[in-house]
């Protein structure tokens, strides 16, 4: 059996290595090269999407056998088998994840962009297989979840294969994770520009024309596959919307609070059922998914809207059909069945739950105030329609998705007013109750802050001894409120320094210090002093910390500026660091790290052997990584201060394909096996290849 695997591994890596041989014997250029790519992945993408309806299709018309709607058949089926058929799937579906591929568990996508932020875009080619079968399962047994997360961690890790199949940098390789996203969000709604905003706006969180353009090849294609098959229709029929009078938008600002509310309800419930299965329930993982798939079933006893994923509901609340006090119930009702098929385990999205929640709450809210003021408001449905996207925007904080979605789902302009309130309000009030979205959150569980992405984190290699004011404004802690004042102004500095008479450091005093003083000025200008008025709990950061630290603890307090101390003693000041020269900075080293990126893309890919000019007596070459680095990181060897080079990437020589093994992150470990590309003066890679 090893053998036979180490067979295939050998011969896969031999494809892989001819393939990325034969492309760069092609010449192309590495955009064109992108764009093939991308249409490659949309279409397996799109073939995917079809794929795994028709296995949802194939698994509940065996379930739940009928001549209706999924609906109506769930409603007829015995009791029993509404019972236990979630509880089977559920059986089924928890052995498979736990042995074969844990990232299949949940709803997908904080997986997806765990992959981009610390793994730089690689996913397990075996988790598209493991996550197609576990979802259909969930699903077609009558788990109360989407197909949508589930279709876009395929595409990802579809996108994540074929870019690690050409060997190429996790620059692009992100790209083509987004790519695979995007095709899957527009395969699964019939929605191509809604697929590629939510690729850039979530999963890449990043709006260039060179991620773009590629995602969006990718969201047409994948469009194309399913148009084929499935026709250019929209996936809910709605009556046309009018607005009957100027009064009625004040309702949509209420809608859309609601809106907010429920999403954070949806967060918060989702995630303590999440960590309740994991940290009290004591039974092996892979059965919890099968007691989680029997507590639906039960749910389902009463109220069978909530199996599935509940398309025949929500078009029959955007139809004005709905109970209201039905549709009310239902949405807690659908939070909590949601909650627990992806708590215990089981695989699928949050995005069709969401639209059913908003669909719910639209119809509720819409009976009512239609209820109240008959001659001003419009039909229950069309409060239904603006609400799912209230909801979509209240938990994934994508706003311009979540408005691009609803249109693209029902083809009807005339929404779009009441939808931008609605979403707005929504995403305002969610993001203010609960600062992580819904898919963030599981990201800060796992201590993954998103905004330590590759471009944030290159604030690590930049020491503050490098930027830091040694020619501070400083004054002492007797100087009176008057010369304060001037100081301020005439320096146009908006923090000061106040040392003590003996010259240690004591605060800062910023120009919001002093506002409340400045009408009482004349009384108090030969009274209050400076030592009395400085902030005496200012952070403070040394000289070898990096500009990360300075950021993180600037977003602490409101100060442009933090004091400078010597290592030795904390209360010697030695210079400031502001903040607009550390944004400077971050600016110029995404600038540089970008042109030296695509110049190491293009050794990596054409010149392995070859130094790349880029300046007059600067290069880019790749070198064995030197004895005296080996285990010990980038940050501990100050490579650029010390060397004054740049490392690009990092390569595993071991491997016969040399794939890209980590991006310039400050924290990683040299190996042996190491391979390191540099930028530089040539003078000075010399230097370095002689250690």
């Amino acid at each position: 059996m090893d053998s036979t695997f180490e067979s295939i591994k050998a011969l896969y890596s031999k494809a892989s290595q001819n393939a990325t041989e034969l492309v760069n014997r092609a010449k192309m250029t590495e955009h064109l090269f992108m764009i093939i790519l991308a249409i490659f992945i949309g279409l397996l993408a799109g073939f995917g999407a079809l794929g795994i309806r028709v296995l949802i299709h194939t698994i509940s018309d065996y379930c739940f056998n009928g001549s209706g709607t999924l609906l109506e058949n769930i409603i007829a089926t015995p009791w029993y088998i509404k019972l236990l058929v979630p509880a089977l799937g559920g059986l089924i579906v928890g052995p498979i994840i736990y042995f074969f591929a844990p990232e299949a568990k949940g709803h997908g996508v904080p997986e997806v962009m765990q992959s981009v932020i610390k793994k730089g875009g690689i996913i397990r080619p075996r988790v598209a297989l493991v996550k197609a079968f576990a979802s259909a399962v969930t699903i077609g047994t009558g788990g109360s979840v989407g197909r949508e997360g589930p279709i876009i961690q395929i595409g990802a890790s579809l996108g994540s294969t074929v870019g690690q199949f050409f060997n190429l940098p996790t620059s692009r390789l992100k790209t083509l994770v987004g790519c695979g996203a995007a095709a899957g969000i527009a395969a699964a709604f019939n929605a191509p520009i809604a697929g590629a905003l939510f690729a850039v706006e979530i999963i890449l969180m990043d709006f260039t024309a060179k991620q773009l353009s590629p995602i969006v090849i990718a969201s047409v294609m994948a469009t194309v596959v399913s148009h084929s098959f499935e026709g250019d229709f929209a996936a809910f029929a709605v009556p046309h919307y009018e607005l009957k009078s100027a009064y009625e938008i004040s309702f949509y600002f209420l809608l859309g609070g609601l809106s907010g509310l429920i999403s954070w309800i949806f967060i918060k419930v989702l995630y303590f059922f999440e960590d309740f299965w994991d940290e009290k329930i004591k039974i092996p993982a892979y059965l919890k998914a099968s007691i989680g798939g029997l507590l639906v079933g039960a749910i389902a006893l009463l109220y069978p809207q909530s199996m599935g994923v509940g398309y025949d509901s929500i078009s029959n609340a955007l139809l004005s059909n709905s109970v209201w006090h039905v549709a009310l119930v239902l949405i807690f009702v659908k939070i909590l069945a949601t909650s627990l098929t992806l708590g215990s385990g089981g695989s699928g999205g949050i995005f069709a739950p969401s639209l059913f929640m908003g669909a719910m709450l639209g119809a509720f809210f819409g009976y009512v105030v239609n209820y109240i003021f008959p001659d001003i408001t419009a039909a229950p449905g069309t409060y239904a329609l603006v609400a799912m996207g209230g909801l979509v925007a209240g938990t994934t904080r994508a706003p311009i998705t979540a408005i691009i979605i609803v249109f693209e789902l029902t083809k009807e302009t005339s929404i779009i007013l009441p939808l931008m309130i609605v979403v707005t309000i929504s995403m305002i009030l969610s993001s203010k109750l609960s600062r992580e979205s819904i898919y963030t959150l599981r990201l800060l569980q796992r201590g993954i802050k998103v905004k330590d992405t590759a471009d944030y984190s290159i604030l690590s290699s930049i020491l503050v001894r490098d930027l830091f004011d040694k020619s501070y404004v400083h004054i002492d802690e007797k100087t009176n409120f008057r010369e304060v004042v001037y100081q301020i102004i005439s320096k146009k500095q908006t923090s000061l320094a106040v040392n003590s008479i003996d010259g240690d450091f004591i605060g800062i005093i910023s120009i919001d210090n002093i506002k409340e003083f400045l009408l009482d000025s004349d009384e108090l200008q030969h009274v209050l002093i400076a030592g009395d008025m400085a902030d005496k709990n200012v952070p403070r950061v040394m000289p070898n910390d990096s500009l990360k630290v300075v950021i993180e603890k600037m977003s602490k307090c409101d100060y442009d500026g933090l004091p400078v101390v010597n290592h030795e003693n904390v209360d010697k000041i030695i210079g400031m660091i502001w903040r607009k020269d550390v944004d400077d900075a971050y600016h110029k080293e995404i600038n540089r790290h970008q042109l030296t990126s695509d110049l190491a893309t293009k050794l990596t890919l054409d010149n392995a052997n070859e130094d790349i000019h880029f300046l007059e007596g600067y290069i880019i070459t790749e070198i064995e990584v030197p004895m005296d680095f080996i285990g010990k990181t980038i940050k501990e060897l100050d490579i650029r201060s010390k060397y004054g080079v740049d490392i690009i990437s990092i390569k595993d020589s071991s491997q016969k394909d040399s794939n890209i093994k980590a991006i310039p992150s400050a924290d990683h470990l040299f190996q042996s096996s190491d391979m390191i590309i540099v930028a530089g003066q040539a003078s000075k890679i010399n230097m370095l290849k002689n250690i």
